[in-house]
């Protein structure tokens, strides 16, 4: 992408600190597999397993967020983000899977694969070691890689894919629309930590490791869905 990402110089920066490990998992064979219909429907399920666990240490790491906060605009973003992966997202896994017979108990009491253990504790750690953006750039591959995916699944969607929902869901205006209020939130709470142009700020070499390593990690997680956990 040429264009700011998501209208962000931050985000943008962050991107392409992550370097040639950004297509790799935006683009990586778990998500064709999802646009044209040949992802295997137990990697798929495997998949979903393990981002449901994923989603209850993502949304208490938003809560977090809430928690490290220091604008109004910071918090009622945060606290909006966690309702919308309690009632939403995380529903959207609860009823896929009970299509295909896996309960919610099951979901909630299944083990945690190692790549999910990793991802899910890196992103924890950021938030309790250190401020709002430590906590919030390590979100940010998440947020905006499956925003991207979104887009790009959508644009290649084969018309008998079985994974049209879970496509229609984050290419959709909604989570569209999601994606840009936290890239605008981001730019405001970076300017006021950092200045006015954050991207020269001394601090912004640790940020980017961070949001790079956090999306190696979301690589290995598709990996873990499409051919199962090292562990």
């Amino acid at each position: 992408m040429n264009k700011p990402f998501y209208n962000s110089p931050v985000l943008t920066t962050w991107r392409q600190a992550a370097g040639q490990d950004w297509p790799a998992y935006v683009e990586h064979d778990f998500v064709k597999g999802l646009a044209d219909g040949t992802l295997p429907a137990e990697a798929f399920q495997r998949y979903l397993i393990q981002d449901y666990i994923f989603l209850v240490h993502f949304t208490r790491a938003w809560a977090m967020a809430v928690v490290k906060s220091e604008s109004l605009e910071e918090m009622k973003i945060a606290a909006a983000t966690v309702d919308a992966l309690v009632n939403q997202e995380m529903q959207l896994h609860v009823q896929t899977c009970l299509k295909a017979g896996i309960s919610e108990e099951q979901l909630y009491s299944a083990a945690e694969a190692i790549e999910n253990l990793t991802y899910t504790r890196f992103v924890m750690d950021a938030g309790l070691s250190g401020d709002f953006l430590d906590l919030i750039t390590a979100l940010s591959p998440c947020v905006f890689g499956y925003g991207e995916i979104g887009l790009l699944t959508q644009r290649l969607a084969q018309a008998d894919t079985p994974y049209q929902e879970w496509i229609d869901t984050y290419s959709s205006e909604d989570y569209q629309n999601l994606c840009f209020t936290v890239a605008e939130m981001i730019e405001n709470s970076c300017k006021a930590r950092l200045g006015d142009d954050p991207v020269k700020s001394v601090r912004m070499p640790a940020l980017c490791k961070r949001f790079h390593t956090a999306t190696k990690l979301e690589a290995s997680f598709w990996e873990m869905g499409l051919k199962g956990s090292k562990w």
